[in-house]
């Protein structure tokens, strides 16, 4: 397909695109019609290793065999295809014209005419009178020369494909990844994180007077004041604020509000980064951002202290950027700096979220800071922080909605946070969070955030404790239960703050082959199959001696050893016998007897079982410390309840096999049923 400066080509997956069918779909085509009166279009190039078709050719026959599931894919095919240079031209540069394309449909926009009835001279006029200054357009077009006539007539095709030339600009930067753009595919948001951000600064802003007005200070940012863009739509006049940086970024991100006719002007950002801004705003910034992708956490601290620095009590802040910097433990000096952050009063919420946000880094997970209001008429000693921790949550609708409840209340002042329910949050006193060595967000397992207050929890063991006793059994060995007048000395401490301590030692399972395991005798085995289902699990066993001299390097468990694992899901169980042989995945944790810090083997299991399922981080696990006075009273009554447990279970079995012996004797016609069987305990005087 020839359109003017250039023609179209497209690659297999392009075509599966256009055509609306999956990948593998294209190439049976390709397969199956090789012998057939309509072949498959033959490859016109092959580009770095990738075979590529001409748009024409493939339109065609997409028309002749009535392939694919977009009527419309004649029309369609400048969205999905690429521009090539023409035989008579030398290859063009892909950022040039990427450039040159998203200047051609911002121009487009702000004249509000069809760009190929123009020649290239015109085209430069246009663009001189949009672009004065040449802060966005007007050096990227004229960097085009002879090409730029050929590119706005595509151009133009481009816009009328995606039915406007917003929806083209945004075609063209979803293909980042493909066309060599890191340093937007690196720093690229997913849309659920987008939308959080995007709702998050939408709601700060309605709390503010008069005209909505957001500010992105970072050097190319843009994908969350476009978000934001795309919630407002045109329900309410909104002014957005770009940095007046130098770059290609920063061009691309002006450009990219131009082309969605927003209301926008510049922030003028000096050489240290610091700006101003002045009246009710709301700042977006997302770390590191497309014109500094590399930035590290000095950079990314430096640049939200910028933010603070200038803000005033009327305005506010969502800061997204890696866990690492915003949450987690961090020492020397951008400890020191994140520290200050804090001691300013601004941060008023820190929120840790799951894996999964960042589209080039999957696995490193992402965190926000609010900012907001200093509190400077409430003692620095008192002066408080919303901290949630989404880890392990995803970003569902629901979610997203009570976790922006929950950042909005946390920029009242103590009558409103203490009217509001939070799901997420909890409140922790700065001053907490400057004195821990550790991360800020530290959120205790999910059964000690759900437990009942003191008072009820006492109540309700004591109404269980009479349900469970009958005449018949024996009285319980529980201790007494009373509420406590104070919370207990050691706090929740995350897995790998405790082995730094020493309290807790840290020993993998190992592989053993699956022929020397036995069902028969031996030393058990503790692993996967045993965590997951503790009571039914067939007992496997491998015998010492094969033990020890095929695996010499292996070790068995001591009484008190916590086993657990990660997947399927967080499982634990404890080893109270020691003897055992864990086998991979299953790993162990060990407590110090010496110095346990804190910890008892059956909390620290009751913790890891009661984990959300999707949370395979272990080293953050957050496990719950007791009181010294406490543990002696606490592993006698758990002993006690357990003994009890095990007689349950087995009162169980013995009911569930009296179940089956009557019911296949009956129906097999060896037994008759003459009087109902009574497994109750005899009444006095009837035996």
């Amino acid at each position: 397909m020839e359109t003017s400066g250039g023609t179209l080509r497209m690659t297999l997956s392009d075509v599966a695109s256009l055509a609306q069918v999956q990948r593998p779909v294209v190439s049976m085509w390709r397969k199956r019609s090789s012998t057939g009166p309509l072949p498959f279009p033959a490859a016109a190039a092959t580009l770095q290793g990738v075979e590529v078709f001409d748009a024409d050719e493939v339109t065609a026959w997409l028309r002749a065999t009535g392939r694919g599931n977009n009527p419309e894919a004649h029309n369609d095919v400048a969205v999905y295809a690429k521009l090539m240079a023409g035989a008579s031209e030398a290859p063009r540069d892909s950022r040039h014209t990427f450039d040159g394309l998203t200047s051609l449909l911002a121009l487009k926009v702000i004249t509000g005419k069809a760009l190929s009835r123009s020649s290239g001279a015109e085209l430069l006029d246009a663009a001189d009178e949009a672009d004065p200054d040449d802060v966005f357009l007007y050096s990227e077009l004229e960097a085009l020369g002879s090409a730029l006539p050929g590119l706005a007539n595509f151009a133009d095709r481009l816009a009328d494909s995606a039915f406007s030339a917003s929806a083209a600009f945004e075609k063209l930067l979803g293909h980042r990844f493909k066309e060599g753009l890191r340093e937007h595919a690196d720093t690229a948001l997913t849309d659920a994180a987008l939308k959080l951000v995007a709702a998050a600064a939408i709601e700060l802003a309605s709390t503010l007077d008069g005209k909505a007005l957001f500010v992105d200070s970072t050097p190319g940012g843009s994908d969350v004041m476009l978000s934001i863009v795309q919630r407002f739509g045109e329900s309410a006049p909104v002014t957005f604020l770009a940095a007046d940086h130098d770059g290609g970024a920063s061009r691309l991100a002006r450009r990219r509000l131009a082309v969605h006719g927003t209301e926008s002007g510049p922030v003028k950002v000096d050489a240290k980064g610091a700006f101003a801004v002045n009246g009710p705003a709301i700042h977006v910034a997302q770390y590191p951002a497309p014109g500094a992708p590399a930035l590290g956490t000095t950079g990314v601290l430096s640049g939200i202290e910028n933010i603070v620095l200038q803000m005033d009590d009327s305005q506010r802040a969502v800061v997204v950027a890696p866990a690492r910097v915003l949450c987690d433990a961090l020492a020397g000096e951008p400890g020191n700096l994140r520290s200050d952050l804090l001691r300013s009063g601004r941060v008023r919420a820190i929120v840790r979220l799951r894996p999964g946000m960042l589209r080039a880094k999957p696995r490193e997970p992402q965190a926000l800071w609010v900012l907001g209001p200093s509190l400077a008429d409430v003692p620095i000693a008192e002066r408080w922080t919303m901290v949630a921790d989404l880890s392990t949550t995803p970003l569902t609708l629901d979610v997203s909605q009570d976790l922006i409840s929950d950042v909005a209340a946390s920029m009242g002042d103590r009558a409103t946070i203490r009217a509001h329910s939070f799901r997420f949050a909890r409140l922790v006193q700065t001053r907490i969070l400057l004195a821990g060595t550790g991360a800020l967000v530290s959120v205790p397992p999910g059964r000690s955030t759900t437990a009942a207050a003191g008072a009820e929890g006492a109540l309700r063991i004591d109404e269980l404790v009479r349900a469970l006793s009958s005449p018949a059994a024996e009285p319980s060995a529980l201790p007494a239960v009373l509420p406590s007048d104070s919370n207990a000395p050691f706090p929740p401490a995350t897995v790998q703050e405790l082995i730094n301590s020493g309290n807790l030692k840290y020993l993998k399972g190992i592989r053993v082959e699956e022929a020397d395991l036995n069902g028969k005798t031996g030393t058990k085995i503790l692993g996967r199959e045993e965590l997951m289902d503790p009571h039914t699990a067939p007992q496997r066993f491998i015998t010492l001696l094969d033990f020890a001299a095929k695996y010499p390097a292996g070790r068995l468990t001591e009484p008190g050893d916590v086993v657990f694992c990660t997947s399927p899901r967080p499982a634990a169980m404890v080893d109270a016998e020691g003897g055992a042989v864990v086998v991979f995945p299953a790993r162990i944790l060990r407590i110090d007897a010496g110095d346990p810090g804190g910890l008892m083997s059956d909390v620290v299991a009751a913790d890891i079982n009661g984990l959300n399922p999707a949370d395979k981080t272990w080293r953050k696990w957050h496990l719950r410390r007791t009181p010294e006075v406490q543990r002696q009273p606490l592993a006698k009554a758990l002993q006690t309840l357990q003994h009890e447990q095990a007689q349950a279970r087995e009162r169980v079995k013995q009911l569930e096999e009296l179940a089956t012996l009557i019911t296949d004797g009956v129906a097999g016609g060896s037994l008759t049923l003459t009087d109902p069987i009574s497994i109750a305990a005899p009444e006095e005087g009837t035996a």
